[in-house]
């Protein structure tokens, strides 16, 4: 008999999962790996800020990594600086700034390993009603602009063209991310947050025609790791954030086997003809 702990455990990173299952099919399609990293590095800002100021420190994380977002959409138009240059600026500055910040705050003891790295056996009831609430939100808005954002990320010029607001959509889809990476910060820490995001994505890829059907397996194989990593935690001993990412390695790996990439093919086959190819 599996202890509430575990299940809460269980039932906290699949909602989680069933979240960023979507939303990183667009990093992958839009390659926005490094963007992740950036709003997971400036989290740990955020929770300096939550201790200094005594506020949640979801709101915290996610009001840091807003003015992220907001200041690397303003830094694209007038520092003349590459997008992975200015990622790279915004995301090791942040994590620097958090790091400093909280070595100064001597008075407040903090778990810094759990902040990296997550304690995904340790959320409560009431950490679980927020997973799911704020989860079923993004999907709700992740569904309102998925056309326009799924058009902005095939051809921005002709989404432009045809009235689809992408400037828009991609501001909303900064902020989803930063709603998750708030969400998801307990889960697998602000290190493996990127991670949970990309693996998943990168895995239904070798097997979706189309992009509905990559984010409905994206979504599937990030509750399969997050499975399959708490119970080889519990098998093995070791850190469940770390094991539920490698557990989502493995699903990748297994997806790259000859057997794997032949049945991705049939599927990609019998869906082309029905929705459209993924970017």
């Amino acid at each position: 008999m599996l202890d509430d702990f575990f299940i809460r455990a269980i039932v906290a990173g699949a909602g989680v999962a069933l979240v960023t299952g979507p939303l990183g099919c667009f990093i992958v399609w839009r390659r926005l790996a490094y963007f992740g990293d950036t709003l997971s590095h400036a989290a740990l800002l955020g929770v300096a800020i939550a201790f200094l100021l005594q506020i949640d420190v979801m709101l915290a994380v996610f009001s840091v990594s807003v003015v992220v977002a907001v200041a690397l959409l303003f830094l694209q138009r007038r520092a003349g600086l590459s997008a992975d240059a200015l990622l790279g600026l915004l995301s090791h500055s942040a994590l620097a700034l958090g790091l400093v910040a909280l070595a100064f705050m001597t008075w407040v003891r903090i778990d810094l390993m759990g902040l990296l790295f997550g304690d995904i056996l340790a959320v409560s009831k009431s950490d679980i009603a927020i997973i799911y609430a704020g989860g079923a939100f993004v999907l709700a808005v992740l569904a309102m602009i998925w056309n326009s954002l799924f058009a902005a990320t095939v051809n921005p010029e002709l989404a432009e063209a045809e009235g689809m607001k992408p400037d828009r959509a991609n501001f909303i889809f900064m902020l989803l991310l930063a709603v998750v990476v708030a969400i998801a910060m307990k889960i697998v820490g602000v290190l493996l947050i990127t991670a949970l995001l990309i693996i998943p994505a990168a895995t239904a890829r070798r097997f979706a025609g189309g992009p509905e059907l990559m984010a409905l397996f994206a979504s599937l194989a990030g509750v399969l790791a997050v499975v399959g990593g708490l119970f080889g935690s519990l098998q093995w001993d070791t850190p469940s954030g770390p094991t539920i990412v490698v557990a989502a390695l493995i699903l990748f790996l297994v997806s790259l086997l000859p057997v794997a990439a032949l049945a991705g093919a049939g599927g990609k086959a019998g869906a082309s003809g029905k929705e459209g190819r993924t970017p």
